[in-house]
């Protein structure tokens, strides 16, 4: 919660505002994505002149998205994003508890602003640099982080179907579609008030899950069939090769959920999904019960996130990346018998 002088102090910035930016993480999704439209969303309605920065491509299921249209994208327009993170007077970063998670190209121009830093984010250990920091680990998103910070701003009801629908967004994908980090009564009631003002769970479900390309199922495909299995440790992992990844006319967000089907077999707790890219490995880790997969991510791969969801780059060969996981995993006893 923020205090009244906090809230005041916001307040008084915005009455000396006429621009504002909102920036994210590299490679965003839909969380990413959903609490920086229902920022924009917000402001705009209160007069604003604001805009979304992310850093490169998103998948194409979120171009749906109220404002999505109106995205800068720094991967393809790099000038015009650089001008408005150096014109902003408030700077709005979300979904992402540093600046370099913005990327090598993004992260100097949030460190060396002049505006006003506003940080909003769930991820643990917020590191970034800012005037304002509204972050709390125990909600399902970021998105639910920004329906409460624009609750204790706002004197009147914000609420309305296009950011609702931004909220949902983010709600629905950081949990699996309430499968994890899901079981707060209070997220229930958030999402009957977003249902309330219009807000269409089915039409968004079938938006972002029912509307894949072919390229995607190949790929989903590809990997099933190299799913690797470890019943004494409760683990499991899959991966594809970036030719494979080229063969199949791999686009942004073709892979954005892979990982949840190894975790989904029984018996099984932990689950590890990579991705060969250019002279990196991607790694997404999940796990269901007590393991802490961002402290795995942490300890071994120099990555993080929260205790279910966590990624990391590693920078070695696929095959390497894939021989280290192997024998970290066996550091972990607790998995053998198997984690709850």
């Amino acid at each position: 919660m923020l205090t009244l002088s906090q809230i005041s102090e916001f307040q008084q910035r915005l009455t000396e505002s006429k621009k504002i930016a909102v920036c994210t993480h590299y490679n965003p999704d839909g969380d990413a994505i959903g609490s920086s439209l229902a920022l924009q969303s917000y402001f705009a309605t209160q007069g604003f002149e604001i805009k979304c920065v992310i850093p490169n491509n998103m998948p194409e299921f979120y171009t749906w998205m109220p404002g999505a249209e109106t995205i800068v994208n720094a991967q393809k327009q790099f000038k015009e994003a650089k001008k408005i993170l150096a014109e902003a007077d408030i700077l709005f970063l979300v979904d992402m508890n540093a600046e370099h998670r913005s990327g090598v190209d993004l992260q100097n121009h949030l460190l060396q602003t002049s505006a006003y830093k506003v940080l909003i984010d769930h991820h643990p250990n917020p590191a970034a640099e800012c005037a304002l920091v509204y972050s709390d680990t125990k909600v399902t998103s970021t998105c639910e982080n920004v329906y409460r910070f624009l609750t204790e701003i706002s004197d009147k009801p914000f609420l309305n179907k296009e950011i609702g629908s931004c909220i949902y967004t983010g709600i629905i994908t950081d949990t699996g579609s309430l499968s994890y980090v899901c079981n707060d009564p209070e997220t229930y009631l958030l999402l009957a008030k977003l249902m309330e003002v219009g807000v269409n769970g089915e039409d968004i479900h079938r938006e972002i899950y029912d509307n894949y390309a072919e390229s995607r199922i190949r790929l989903l495909g590809l990997s099933l069939n190299k799913l690797k299995v470890f019943p004494h440790l409760g683990t499991s992992y899959m991966y594809l090769t970036q030719e494979e990844m080229k063969k199949c006319s791999f686009k942004d967000g073709d892979t954005e959920g892979f990982v949840n089907y190894g975790i989904s077999l029984k018996g099984i707790y932990f689950t590890a999904f990579f991705t060969e890219r250019e002279k990196r490995i991607r790694v997404s880790f999940r796990s269901k019960g007590t393991f802490d997969v961002n402290q795995f991510a942490q300890t071994y791969f120099q990555g993080g996130g929260h205790r279910n969801a966590a990624a990391s780059y590693h920078y070695d060969t696929l095959e390497n990346t894939i021989k280290y996981f192997e024998e970290v995993i066996h550091k972990h006893p607790e998995l053998s018998g198997g984690v709850r």
